[in-house]
């Protein structure tokens, strides 16, 4: 079943990514993590289905999307970026194995933080954030989405890794086999891995190395 949604609001989170917050439907319900094809109510766009994972949680009043926006590729996403408040969207039923298995490490790439980001807000507003850890692997200072709210939640551990700048408070470089092996005492826990893909399965390969327990990563299959 699809839902044609209106924009109530539309916040910029970084440089090049924003926040949609939508009304919400009747009985409309999702696990923090899950995600859904979304589309443009917009002539030519209706049919350019794309995954975005809901960044609100399952009691907020509203939906939200957290969406990078990538206006070289003329697609979708540069499309989102010129919308207003008051335009609309079409999604669909909720779906993804992305799905909170207890407390761990999440690594994230970018917009790979987004299906992580309600689950953390979920922990957060249940005062169960302690003990989790946070890499998130970053060109950029200015590409951290919600640096802020992330660096503010009480107990959540936080490393910044940035490739393209070596900042003092920042970690530099990638998260690779030496970096995990340097931040990470404990590879008998879960690790939740999102962003590129060639991204995830180094880090899945190199997690089984380190000893990781296949049933204790959780990724997007």
């Amino acid at each position: 079943m699809t839902h044609t949604l209106e924009i109530k609001a539309i916040s910029p989170v970084a440089h090049n990514v924003f926040s949609y917050d939508l009304e919400r439907p009747d009985g409309f319900t999702f696990e923090p993590g899950q995600a859904t094809e979304v589309s443009i109510d917009k002539d030519g766009w209706r049919d350019e289905k794309r995954p975005f994972t809901f960044t609100s949680l399952p009691d907020d009043d509203r939906l939200q999307f957290t969406i990078k926006s990538y206006p070289e590729r003329g697609g979708v996403t540069d499309q989102l970026s010129h919308l207003l408040v008051g335009d609309r969207l079409i999604i669909d039923e909720p779906w993804g194995t992305i799905s909170y298995r207890g407390k761990g490490v999440f690594i994230a790439g970018g917009a790979g933080l987004t299906p992580f980001l309600a689950i953390l807000r979920a922990q957060n507003e249940s005062g169960h954030l302690a003990g989790h850890t946070l890499l998130f692997a970053n060109r950029r200072e200015r590409d951290i989405i919600l640096q802020d709210e992330l660096d503010l939640m009480p107990g959540l551990i936080t490393r910044h890794i940035l490739s393209q700048e070596d900042k003092s408070g920042y970690d530099f470089g990638r998260i690779d086999r030496a970096y995990l092996e340097k931040v990470i005492e404990d590879f008998d826990q879960t690790f939740y891995i999102c962003g590129p893909d060639q991204m995830v399965e180094d880090l899945k390969g190199i997690l089984d190395d380190f000893g990781a327990k296949p049933e204790g990563l959780v990724f997007e299959e």
